[in-house]
């Protein structure tokens, strides 16, 4: 649907805001076909990976996009559900959750996917089309990093350049130490205690990035230390009973350390028999979690003289967590809500 100046003076007298919730993205379907067309646009966003473009072109269309996909698709068939990709059906759950927190007359919630369907242009256009001149951009990434909040940013006013009016925005970069957040990881941590018992470790396990990115000013790791901290603080650990370690490596050169997969297999040498892993920086269940935690990393775990690794699931659509995301909405749109 075009826009017209018709909205234009809809949206004026409506005012509604409009919030787009974020996540990374999923492939169409589980399939070698979906996963190239998926890994294409994410790995070949220049924010995702920083190298020579003529040289990764080089490597990500001639090698990579020939070998990947089939592997991948394999292992998103490990997880997919009859209603789809775990991270859509997730995100769709607390997109409904949120949206049901506000008055639809006034605001109204779409859910886009930096890479992938819905499109953050999709999503960005369905704001503008239900009358929105006011718009709050929240990325579903707790800890700020250039590969994701900042990639999210380029595609939104990369929209905007197309638009004769551009809206009032508002972007929110992190929310790593917000107390509903931290509370939130901690209630789902407590509950999981309470059913399964309490393992000698707690991993909390975040998305890599090249050690590089940070080097060059990134706050990521400042960002996973402060959460990790904060979450041990809440639960009440010592020093020697949680561990912070970055998980999903890929390519040769050094990332952020300790990897998840080395340190579950130390720990394992060294006899410790139960884990549990939680993962703070994804906001919804996807493949990182269901399939390299829950399959790859306790194989790791086991392998080397483990017993037991338990993952604690995403915040996902918890009440609590649903509280955080309106109560950082109510926040960030303060003097638009009136």
């Amino acid at each position: 649907m075009s826009y017209t100046a018709a909205q234009d003076l809809k949206s004026e007298s409506q005012a509604k805001v409009g919030v787009l919730l974020v996540n990374l993205g999923t492939p169409d379907a589980p399939t070698p076909k979906a996963l190239r067309a998926y890994l294409k646009q994410f790995l070949g966003d220049p924010r995702v990976v920083e190298a020579n473009r003529l040289m990764w072109w080089f490597a990500l269309n001639v090698v990579i996009l020939n070998i990947r996909p089939k592997k991948s698709a394999h292992a998103y068939q490990t997880v997919w559900t009859d209603e789809g990709s775990p991270l859509m059906v997730i995100s769709q759950q607390q997109q409904k959750a949120l949206q049901a927190k506000f008055d639809s007359e006034k605001v109204v919630v779409e859910l886009a996917m930096t890479y992938g369907n819905p499109s953050i242009e999709l999503g960005l256009n369905n704001l503008r089309e239900q009358g929105c001149n006011k718009m709050f951009i929240l990325p579903l990434y707790p800890q700020y990093s250039g590969s994701t909040t900042a990639a999210v940013t380029d595609q939104v006013f990369d929209v905007f350049q197309s638009w004769r009016r551009v809206p009032d925005v508002r972007l929110l970069s992190a929310y790593h130490g917000e107390p509903d957040y931290i509370q939130a990881l901690a209630n789902s941590v407590r509950e999981h205690w309470q059913e399964h018992g309490k393992a000698e470790k707690l991993m909390m396990s975040f998305h890599g990035i090249p050690k590089r990115y940070v080097n060059n000013g990134d706050p990521y790791q400042l960002h996973c230390e402060q959460t990790a901290e904060l979450l041990a603080k809440a639960l009440g650990l010592a020093d020697d009973e949680w561990m912070l370690t970055f998980q999903s490596i890929f390519g040769r050169e050094e990332w952020l350390q300790p990897y998840t997969a080395s340190q579950l297999k130390t720990w394992g040498a060294a006899g410790i028999k139960d884990v549990d892993v939680v993962c703070p920086g994804f906001a919804a269940d996807c493949l990182e979690t269901l399939e390299e935690i829950t399959v790859e990393n306790k194989g790791y775990f086991v392998e080397a003289g483990g017993k037991d690794l338990r993952y604690i699931p995403a915040l996902n659509d918890r009440d609590d967590h649903i509280q955080t995301l309106e109560s950082l909405v109510q926040r960030e749109c303060v003097g638009w809500l009136d």
